[in-house]
């Protein structure tokens, strides 16, 4: 079985770093940042202002050894399409190709589960995704897992929510969560 490093061939038979590619997209919420490889999405992150952009970019240098270069191959160009098309209430999930080399272990099982098992227009709460992944112990875990996520919006974190219907957390601000679920009808849109 071969396992996809996300390296590329080179001539010679060796591995060349992976490339990764960002841009930063206005949205519904605030800029976002996204960055990808060759293996799909690796990262997304809120209120992407040149400050945050910065950070991201050195940090995602540090993760993924390698120095993001700015949307040069049209990487990006499906991603940034399908988002469009989200933030303009088109019901179609997200379903596009991740690189889950950000996240590992629990974490990685806990995402995948939320962006498999948790539809568009839905909301779970942290216990049930705990059961779900046969960690039924461990819904402060999952929360963690959620704060840790780094796909959102396409991982779609926003959609766990407390048993007792609380929103519980979010990285991206609680006024960001409350768009995203009323974008998705699960919360009323608000007056004003």
């Amino acid at each position: 079985m071969d396992i996809d490093t996300g390296a590329e061939a080179v001539p010679d038979g060796g591995e060349r770093a992976v490339t990764v590619e960002w841009t930063v997209v206005e949205s519904a919420i605030g800029p976002l940042f996204l960055a990808a490889t060759g293996r799909g999405l690796v990262r997304v992150e809120f209120h992407a202002d040149a400050a945050r952009r910065e950070r991201m970019l050195d940090r995602l240098a540090g993760q993924l050894g390698a120095e993001p270069v700015e949307c040069v191959s049209g990487r990006l160009t499906e991603v940034i399409r399908r988002l469009d098309r989200y933030f303009a209430g088109d019901r179609d999930e997200l379903d596009l190709p991740l690189d889950w080399s950000l996240t590992t272990g629990f974490n990685r099982q806990v995402l995948r589960e939320l962006a498999a098992g948790v539809p568009y227009g839905t909301v779970v709460g942290y216990g049930e995704l705990a059961r779900r992944v046969g960690q039924p112990g461990a819904a402060q875990a999952v929360g963690a897992a959620m704060g840790a996520n780094p796909l959102p919006v396409v991982v779609p974190c926003h959609r766990v929510v407390e048993s007792d219907g609380g929103l519980g957390g979010f990285g991206g601000g609680l006024e960001t969560k409350r768009q995203l679920l009323a974008l998705e009808g699960v919360l009323p849109t608000p007056l004003f």
